[in-house]
């Protein structure tokens, strides 16, 4: 008897007969063990971390022999999560999750400031909850290095196959997206994708009606009207507000040049540096917002994107920073939240500093004049 072909073989995250392989692969790259030994040792080993490679290499694969399954790594990704949420943040806080099922799966389409954050503090929420974690959709462009692969599957990442270009291989790669994320729903394995391909850097949400079109590509061959499958999808809107925006410098460093010079190009390892910065700097108050399943105003996907944003823009939690931004008055703005908003305006590039400040004004401007 022929073992069934997986058609999502080359895209999903790893199961759990596929997890002590991956951290085999792990252990012995010599890539991986240099950056841990550079990101976690103390300070005063930093110098010695190369001579104390060998040895961090035997302790992990040791110490992480014992890890077999998924959800045992989901709580090793919890535990260094708890750590980061402790020592950059001054509290994450949530609201929406007493109205969902937590038996039900869903798809939740956030606002995107972080590249890897954003997926990782609604996994928090779920998990503190006592909520089954979400599959976490991620670009093939963060994945051009071996151990970043591994990280990812590993942490129930699937990929998007951002790189394909020709029409026909760019159908194929979306309607294999599009059946996978139905799949995973209907084996009640909820899912996480960003509103639009890339992070905001302009502070505006807005949902890209192309993504909801991929959406609709199992739908058609389900012989399903966009409406009625877009209530098989339960989709679940989420708005995520940070109090300081995590790389806010280099994205709006990225919007300068774009509009002094006409483009701006990545450099090699960008998007990791930007995943590390954004798990290192300080957040301040982090507030998630879980929003209501879609049910209705769902007839095409430009009104599906309106729904959404319309949710995402109304829960969106604003910090005394945007307000001071946006140069509205607020009488009850402690003075010490004036201070401190200003103090990391002051290490801003004079050049970007009007950049960012927009960033931080338009969900303030955006959410009053829809009122």
């Amino acid at each position: 008897m022929t073992q069934a072909v997986d058609p999502f073989a080359d895209i999903r995250p790893y199961n759990d007969d596929e997890v002590s392989a991956s951290i085999q692969r792990l252990v012995n790259d010599d890539a991986f063990i240099a950056l841990i030994a550079k990101h976690n040792l103390p300070s005063w080993l930093t110098p010695f971390h190369g001579l104390l490679a060998p040895f961090l290499k035997r302790y992990l694969a040791k110490r992480w022999s014992k890890f077999t399954t998924v959800d045992q790594i989901q709580n090793i990704v919890a535990h260094y999560l708890g750590r980061v949420i402790n020592e950059t943040t001054s509290q994450v806080t949530f609201s929406g999750l007493e109205h969902l099922d937590e038996q039900q799966a869903y798809l939740f389409i956030s606002n995107h400031r972080d590249i890897a954050l954003d997926p990782a503090l609604i996994n928090w929420g779920l998990h503190t909850h006592k909520m089954n974690t979400v599959r976490i959709a991620i670009g093939d462009n963060l994945l051009q290095i071996p151990y970043i692969t591994e990280l990812m599957k590993l942490n129930k990442s699937f990929v998007v196959k951002r790189s394909a270009k020709a029409p026909k291989e760019m159908l194929r790669a979306l309607s294999q997206l599009s059946a996978y994320i139905f799949d995973s729903l209907k084996s009640n394995n909820s899912i996480w994708i960003a509103q639009r391909e890339g992070r905001t850097k302009d502070g505006d949400d807005q949902t890209d009606p192309a993504l909801l079109k991929m959406l609709q590509l199992n739908g058609r061959k389900l012989k399903l009207d966009f409406a009625d499958y877009v209530r098989e999808l339960k989709i679940v809107p989420v708005s995520i507000s940070y109090q300081f925006e995590p790389c806010a410098i280099a994205k709006a460093k990225e919007r300068y040049h774009k509009s002094t010079f006409g483009e701006y190009k990545k450099a090699q390892g960008e998007d990791i540096e930007s995943i590390m910065e954004g798990f290192r700097s300080n957040k301040g108050h982090v507030h998630v917002a879980f929003g209501q399943p879609i049910t209705d105003r769902c007839d095409t996907p430009e009104q599906l994107a309106q729904t959404i944003d319309e949710q995402i823009l109304s829960s969106y939690y604003l910090h005394p920073g945007n307000y001071l931004a946006a140069n509205y008055q607020l009488e009850n703005i402690p003075a010490s939240q004036k201070a401190l908003f200003e103090q990391r305006m002051a290490q801003v590039p004079e050049e970007l500093r009007e950049l960012v400040m927009a960033m931080y004004a338009k969900p303030v401007t955006k959410q009053f004049a829809s009122r």
